[in-house]
């Protein structure tokens, strides 16, 4: 399994322009609205989730994510924020990347296996300091396909 299977460079956002996190997740949700039967609920479902407990998951990174009906298929987007957004993360840090992840009610394994790829890549420094610096989606894409492919 590749990430880059599930995240194209058309779902990459550099840079995210919201001021909240809500804002952040809708406009990720903006990019994989063609592969939602209804991007409101599934971003309501995200929202719900974050209710439940923070995806800020600390060093700058934060994995907002959930199983819902309006997904047929895993979908992945990446945003980079340069000034960093409030996800009240683990370490109490601005998040600066964010993964959204979007799955089917009727595959939870999938979804596991998939957020612990995610986890994975971006648990490593040198990643997350190349995808800071990544001028455009391309870039990020490429960098994605070279650290994925190390794991």
């Amino acid at each position: 399994m590749s990430l880059s299977e599930y995240l194209t460079p058309e779902h990459i956002r550099v840079p995210l322009t919201s001021a909240t996190r809500d804002e952040a997740i809708r406009e990720l949700i903006t990019l994989l609205s063609p592969e939602l039967k209804d991007a409101e609920k599934a971003y309501q479902a995200v929202l719900a989730r974050e209710k439940i407990m923070t995806t800020g998951v600390g060093n700058g990174v934060a994995i907002p994510h959930c199983k819902n009906e309006a997904c047929t298929d895993f979908s992945l987007a990446l945003g980079i924020h340069p000034d960093g957004l409030d996800f009240n993360a683990v370490d109490q840090k601005p998040v600066h990347i964010i993964v959204l992840l979007i799955g089917p009610e009727n595959n939870p394994a999938q979804h596991i296996k998939l957020l612990s790829r995610v986890s994975r890549l971006l648990n490593n420094k040198a990643f997350r300091e190349e995808l800071l610096r990544a001028p455009d989606a391309a870039a990020i894409s490429a960098a994605l396909e070279q650290y994925d492919n190390a794991l």
